[in-house]
């Protein structure tokens, strides 16, 4: 089962740049994202078997992430198919981007995400520390010709600064495996094993000078994918300027697969009895990040560049929680399924806006509530559920990581953590609010309504609706699925 997994979309992501006809390509798709759904959420009844010796096998973190990367790309693919169907040539004057359709793009746009989905489930699977430092790779290589689809120069940057600046923190990365390599042969000589679970064993045993340099080489290597800052300089480029549906699919599940590859390093030292050290370098990456994504946030002018910039506010806080320990890595870990499913409801969101609205421009996108009904009365549900009000599960997530950090005497830290929220949600309403209600010129007054279809609207309804859920009712698997999670890193 966990090769069907990898296999059927890396497969079907072949075949689709091979086919001619854009229709099959779309049916291969979703046949793809309904098999991927349904083998993920069978994992939940009964635990497949390890494969490659051990090498892939699940276990609770890799459970519970490759369902949330399951869940949003079935979502995200009834998206896309209605907007390869529909997203015509454009060539308006005030258009921002250059749309240039023709088979052989559709080609590659598909081929591409179903490589990325098999690449994005390798990524939880891997019980190896060489195999992931692979498949996190893999995810870049993959997702780089999505970013660059609509053949714009300001894409084609984009798609450059993600690859440099991800290629330089992968290669990090690499030095964090190289120093753990070294700190278990100073101990074990050249019986060195990789292998996540045998690791966690030998970890008392594990030269510690070496261990924490391995852990800062993952935690900026990892970190500069996930989005940390200061390592974050590729993310808000190449979220704004991808197709909305590759934008919700980077934020949602590419960044919780760096976040993996952090959490494996951190079970490797909290095992070796340095969780402090490693937590006190995730609470200031955390609350750092939080800082810069406030600075930017507010007086932002480009609406999908503001969610770019609140995921880098969402993985400082993932980091942070962690950080913290006990009820707020808890926290983190049931923050990174609410952050996943709001932030690809708004990216989806946003697609629609910018379909009908030609600009990513806040200024002149005003009268959604008029223009686009559904798709404002869900902009503003996406709002709050992302800045972490009731009745939706960040609220939950958020409170947890706050309850934690005042537990555990962190004061400073969550006196900083409110202020970095209460500052983000003035600035994020501050923009989100009159895209809305604002009326302001002759030009918008006279648009007509636009027509909302059912696949640009279910999947960001669907995902609103397990938002709210997970703000009323924490179902108990997940609830044991997310402790289970927190369990495996172990520390305090």
């Amino acid at each position: 089962m966990i090769s069907a997994l990898i296999l059927v979309p890396l497969f079907a992501g072949i075949a689709a740049l091979i086919l001619r006809n854009n229709l099959w390509r779309r049916a291969l798709l979703l046949i793809t994202a309904i098999f991927h759904t349904g083998m993920t959420l069978s994992a939940w009844v009964v635990k497949p078997a390890p494969s490659l010796e051990g090498w892939l096998a699940f276990d609770a973190i890799g459970l519970l992430f490759l369902s949330i990367t399951s869940l949003l790309f079935f979502f995200c693919t009834l998206y896309a198919i209605n907007y390869l169907k529909n997203e015509p040539p454009v060539n308006h004057e005030d258009f921002e981007e250059r749309v240039f359709f023709s088979n052989a793009p559709e080609a590659r746009f598909t081929g591409c995400l179903l490589l990325f989905l098999a690449t994005m489930t390798l990524v939880p699977l891997s019980q190896h520390f060489g195999i992931l430092w692979v498949s996190i790779e893999a995810t870049t290589l993959a997702s780089a010709p999505l970013i660059f689809f609509h053949r714009h120069h300001r894409s084609l940057e984009a798609t450059w600064k993600y690859l440099l600046v991800c290629s330089v923190g992968i290669a990090v990365a690499l030095l964090g495996n190289f120093s753990l390599a070294v700190a278990a042969s100073m101990e074990k000589g050249n019986h060195i094993s990789m292998v996540i679970g045998e690791m966690i064993k030998d970890a008392p045993h594990l030269h510690i000078p070496w261990l924490k340099a391995a852990f800062i080489c993952f935690l900026v290597g990892y970190g500069t994918k996930m989005g940390l800052a200061p390592m974050h300089t590729w993310l808000p480029d190449a979220h704004s300027e991808s197709p909305s549906v590759v934008s919700a699919l980077l934020s949602g599940a590419l960044l919780n697969c760096a976040f993996v590859g952090i959490l494996r390093a951190y079970q490797i030292c909290s095992a070796a009895g340095i969780a402090q050290f490693s937590q006190s370098l995730l609470i200031g990456f955390g609350l750092f990040s939080m800082l810069v994504a406030t600075v930017f946030i507010i007086g932002q002018t480009d609406y999908k560049r503001l969610l770019a910039y609140s995921s880098i506010e969402h993985m400082g806080i993932l980091s942070l929680g962690v950080g913290i320990g006990g009820s707020a890595r808890f926290g983190a870990i049931l923050h990174a399924i609410n952050h996943s499913f709001t932030k690809g409801m708004l990216f989806l969101l946003a697609g629609n806006i910018l379909s009908f609205y030609k600009t990513k421009d806040c200024g002149r996108v005003k009268g959604i509530s008029r223009i686009l009904p559904q798709s404002g009365a869900l902009w503003i549900a996406g709002l709050f559920a992302i800045t972490g009000s009731p009745p939706f599960g960040s609220f939950i997530s958020e409170f947890l990581i706050l309850k934690g950090a005042i537990e555990s005497g962190h004061f400073i830290a969550a006196s900083a953590y409110l202020l970095f929220l209460a500052l983000i949600f003035i600035g994020m309403a501050t923009v989100m609010m009159p895209m809305v209600q604002g009326v302001t010129s002759e030009e918008i007054k006279n648009l007509k309504p636009g027509k909302e279809t059912f696949l640009s609207i279910m999947p960001p309804v669907a995902l609103g609706i397990i938002m709210v859920v997970l703000g009323i009712y924490i179902p108990s698997f997940l609830s044991h699925a997310v402790e289970q999670a927190s369990n495996m890193l172990g520390g305090f």
